[in-house]
């Protein structure tokens, strides 16, 4: 009985003297040494943490009156992230699934903190036993055979653009490919000789090489030469001779679809996008 009481008194020494850890020196080194130069991760993974951190510091402003000059890894305790999470679902309407990946941004940088400042490691370990919240997934839908070669056959393939569009719906269909992994494909990309196939970057920089249909293949074979001839020269270039980017991608399959849906009008009342192709 002593001995617990006695381990209580330390700890309520500890607690007392501890001095508080200002946040932005432990961020700045988070995200330049560790995130970049140590994990090396993707641009959008760091655009996202950054922005969950963004959303942090206001949300301590504005609930908490805390200036984010003011604020200490400290103050990020349990109780303050459920707030910000539960904040983001009822304020800012996000979904449980952007909350668990804002979760998982602030798990990520509280290990960070704790590995490099022992002191901190009560405070991140209460966050991290935080539980991802769940959720329904939703059922995933397809379209026929007939729905599908019906959007293959909408662009006017008399034009640049057109043949562009059936390019680019013929790879959603035949790779399976996110609009962001064909926005960056360059012509470098496709191997059309004895290997038929197209290398992909994908998300999280897993990539991959997606073997390609013969009839794929001969769509690409005469489309590459109407391109530059440059091996790094956009595969789906936009009229600017850009690379499209992903939400034109997602504006020309758009537009595919109302086209296709004068002969299918099925399609109208479907929600399309590139994962459903």
């Amino acid at each position: 009985m002593k001995a617990r009481e006695t381990r209580a008194k330390e700890s309520k020494v500890c607690k007392s003297v501890a001095p508080k850890v200002s946040l932005g020196p432990v961020l700045q080194r988070y995200f330049c040494d560790y995130l970049v130069s140590q994990r090396d991760l993707s641009q959008n993974t760091i655009v996202s943490y950054r922005d969950t951190f963004r959303l942090l510091l206001g949300f301590l402003k504005h609930r908490y009156r805390i200036k984010p000059e003011a604020v200490s890894v400290q103050d990020l305790d349990a109780p303050c992230i459920l707030a910000f999470l539960d904040d983001l679902e009822r304020r800012r309407g996000n979904t449980a699934r952007s909350r668990n990946a804002r979760r998982a941004a602030i798990r990520s940088f509280l290990r960070y903190a704790a590995a490099a400042d022992p002191q901190l490691l009560p405070v991140a370990q209460r966050v991290l036993a935080i539980p991802a919240k769940r959720f329904e997934r939703a059922s995933v839908s397809y379209l026929t055979r007939e729905q599908m070669q019906a959007i293959l056959d909408s662009p006017d393939e008399a034009t640049f653009s057109g043949q562009r569009d059936r390019v680019l719906l013929t790879l959603l269909y035949n790779t399976g490919a996110r609009a962001s992994e064909l926005a960056g494909l360059q012509t470098q990309d496709l191997s059309l000789e004895s290997r038929v196939s197209v290398h992909i970057r994908g998300k999280g920089r897993k990539n991959r090489s997606v073997p390609l249909w013969r009839q794929t293949a001969k769509l690409l074979r005469s489309w590459v030469r109407q391109l530059d001839g440059r091996s790094d020269a956009p595969l789906l270039p936009n009229a600017r001779g850009k690379a499209l980017t992903r939400s034109g991608i997602a504006q020309r399959l758009r537009h595919a679809v109302q086209r296709a849906a004068s002969e299918h009008p099925s399609l109208q009342s479907m929600d399309i996008s590139s994962h459903l192709t």
